[in-house]
């Protein structure tokens, strides 16, 4: 596993949010879900995402939006419509005016939400997906994403993406976790053609990563957390001179590279505490620790919460999100 697939293979929605959206204008829906991430893609048609503190962008078809919360914001037809519809935390439509729910007054059949038929000419159809992102790889990339990314239609083709589209309306056995993972696909080709376009906003280590030199190690390090790494056997793994392999895993990446190994086992430790049953004591061996109080101490410094503690509270967040 190469070091992007590493980070890239945070991604677990499970029972996510994803509904198709069928409007004819105006419209405007007001989303205050305070979801950590969206994913909306424009089928047919256009929209405009309105950002609270006055950021618009207009959204066409084959784009892909990822909009990071857990702000409120405006999606709608035109900067002008005013919303007609407020989303709340429990993912529930209420109308503006009256705040009555709209859950089954707008509902078009399974997974299909809006107010005029899918087969209407002048509708806007998109999909969208909101996660409950508690993964703590992941937003080693997430949290360096600006507050609306868009990746234009022009800009890529992905097949995926075009599979999630046909398989949204479908209503077959297992098919949650079929539309689970093929948000987890889109997610994961849009993250990654983000940061392979945009250099300047790529982290420091996904641009090392490349370098000749320091890039084995950082790949080393990521496929292989639990190994004993000491900077010495980084430095003869690159073919380096212990000093000149710290400078330069310095200079590039900004952290020392034992503070890279730490950040990176811890992280992966919290995912294996959220997502697997294995004890304290298997995940410290498996992310690189010598044991569970060692784990622990590490681990309590980062997330303020020890291992057993952090398990329990993110699962009852994923169990009964906010």
């Amino acid at each position: 596993m190469d070091a992007f697939s590493a980070v890239l293979d945070g991604p677990r929605a499970r029972g996510a949010f994803l509904l198709r959206i069928v409007l004819a204008a105006p419209w405007g829906v007001r989303i205050e879900d305070e979801a950590p991430l969206t994913v909306i893609t424009i089928v047919t048609g256009s929209a405009w995402v309105l950002d609270d503190d006055g950021e618009r962008l207009r959204l066409r078809a084959g784009d892909v939006a990822l909009i990071r919360g857990p702000r409120p914001y405006l999606f709608a037809d035109s900067p002008d419509t005013a919303p007609q519809v407020r989303v709340d935390t429990d993912q529930h439509c209420w109308s503006i005016e009256g705040g009555r729910s709209l859950a089954d007054e707008m509902s078009l059949g399974v997974r299909t939400w809006g107010n005029t038929d899918l087969a209407a000419a002048d509708a806007t159809v998109s999909l969208v997906g909101a996660y409950d992102l508690t993964s703590q790889i992941t937003p080693l990339l997430v949290g360096l994403l600006p507050r609306t990314a868009v990746i234009r239609g022009g800009d890529w083709t992905s097949p995926v993406r075009d599979l999630l589209v046909a398989e949204v309306g479908r209503d077959a056995a297992g098919q949650g976790v079929v539309l689970d993972r093929l948000l987890d696909l889109v997610l994961i080709e849009a993250l990654r053609h983000w940061f392979t376009t945009r250099a300047d906003d790529a982290p420091t280590w996904w641009l090392a990563a490349e370098d000749d030199l320091v890039g084995p190690a950082i790949r080393a390090m990521q496929t292989d957390p639990a190994r004993g790494w000491t900077v010495d056997a980084l430095a003869r793994h690159t073919g380096m001179s212990r000093a000149a392999f710290a400078r330069r895993f310095h200079e590039l990446v900004g952290t020392p590279p034992m503070t890279f190994l730490t950040q990176w086992r811890l992280s992966l430790a919290a995912d294996l505490l959220r997502d697997t049953d294995s004890t304290i004591a298997a995940v410290a061996r498996d992310v690189g620790y010598g044991g569970p109080f060692a784990l622990s101490a590490a681990f309590s410094r980062r997330y303020s919460a020890s291992p057993t503690a952090y398990r329990k509270n993110v699962r009852a967040r994923t169990r009964h999100p906010a």
